[in-house]
C-alpha cells in the first residue's frame, strides 16, 4: 500500500472557474488530500487561489502537477516549474511529474529527467516521476536517474484497459502505479459485470470500479463536478471487494485505451 501518496486524489482536468472552485473546496471538505493538475490544464493559478483561500493547511495536502512535453528543453523546464510553482501560491510541489515522454525523443531522455532530479534535489519537488512511460522507456529513466528516484508512473487505468505489462513494469522497477480516467469517462457506469456486483455491496459501478483499483494498491485520483460523486467516490476506498469480484473485472480488460493522442508513444 502507497505510504506516499494519498489515496484517492482529487483529479482536476477539464475543471475550472466556478465548477472548479465548487468541486475542489467539497473534495476538500469530504476529505481530499492529494490534488493532481498540470500546466498543461490551465488551471494551476485556479488551483492554487482555492488552496489559498481553503482552511485546509498547505502541510497536509498533497499537490501533484506536470511538465508539459514542449517545456523539456533544459533551462526553459526549470522556468516552467518557476511559473508552476508562482501559479500553484507554494514554493514546493509534493510531486512533479513528465507529464509526457517527448513525442518521437526529441529531447533526449538524458537530457529532461536528470533536470527533474536536479529539481527534487533543489526542493522544488518533494517527489519526481513520470506519466505515459512505456516498459522500454521507464526501463531508460531509471537507467538514466537511478532505481529509487522516481515515486510513480502515471497512466491510464481502468476496467477495460488494465494495463498489465506496464503495471508488472512498475512493480520490478519498484515504481508506484497512479491511475488516471479509473472510470474510463463514466462507461463504468453502463458495464452489466460491474453494475451486478455494484448491486451484491450496495454500491455504484464507479464505486466498484475505484475499490478494485483500490485492492490492487494502485492510486488514483477520480474528478468529478457533482456533490454527492465526489463523496461516493471517497467512499469507495473504504470498501473491500472479493477474490471472485476481482477476477470478473479482470474478464473486462480489451485495451480500450481513451487517452491517445498522436504524440502518444508506441504503447504496449
Amino acid at each position: 500500500m502507497s505510504t506516499t501518496l494519498p489515496n484517492p486524489g482529487f483529479g482536476t482536468f477539464r475543471l475550472e472557474g466556478e465548477t472548479l472552485r465548487d468541486s475542489l473546496n467539497t473534495a476538500l471538505d469530504t476529505g481530499y488530500r492529494h490534488i493532481d493538475t498540470a500546466q498543461f490544464y490551465g488551471n494551476e493559478a485556479e488551483v492554487g487561489q482555492i488552496i489559498a483561500d481553503s482552511k485546509v493547511p498547505r502541510e497536509e495536502l498533497f499537490i501533484t502537477t506536470k511538465i508539459w512535453h514542449d517545456r523539456l528543453v533544459p533551462g526553459d523546464m526549470e522556468k516552467s516549474v518557476e511559473e508552476s510553482l508562482e501559479r500553484l501560491q507554494t514554493d514546493h510541489v509534493d510531486l512533479l511529474l513528465i507529464h509526457w515522454p517527448s513525442p518521437n525523443d526529441e529531447v533526449p531522455m538524458e537530457d529532461y529527467l536528470p533536470v527533474l532530479a536536479k529539481l527534487k534535489a533543489a526542493g522544488k519537488a518533494r517527489h519526481i516521476g513520470v506519466s505515459n512511460f512505456t516498459c522500454e522507456q521507464l526501463e531508460r529513466a531509471v537507467g538514466i536517474v537511478g532505481r529509487d528516484e522516481l515515486l510513480t508512473n502515471q497512466v491510464e487505468v481502468h476496467p477495460f484497459m488494465q494495463n498489465r505489462k506496464v503495471i508488472d513494469k512498475c512493480h520490478e522497477l519498484g515504481i508506484e502505479v497512479t491511475a488516471f480516467m479509473p472510470l474510463a469517462v463514466g462507461k463504468v457506469m453502463d458495464d452489466d459485470t460491474l453494475k451486478a456486483i455494484a448491486e451484491r455491496h450496495d454500491a455504484s459501478p464507479a464505486q466498484i470500479a475505484l475499490a478494485w483499483l483500490k485492492m490492487q494498491d494502485i492510486v488514483t485520483f477520480p474528478s468529478s463536478t457533482k456533490a454527492k460523486n465526489i463523496k461516493s467516490n471517497f467512499e469507495a476506498f473504504s470498501m473491500s471487494l472479493t477474490g471472485e469480484d476481482m477476477a470478473k473485472i479482470a474478464e473486462l480488460d480489451r485495451g480500450e485505451r481513451i487517452a491517445n493522442p498522436d504524440f502518444a508513444p508506441d504503447w504496449d
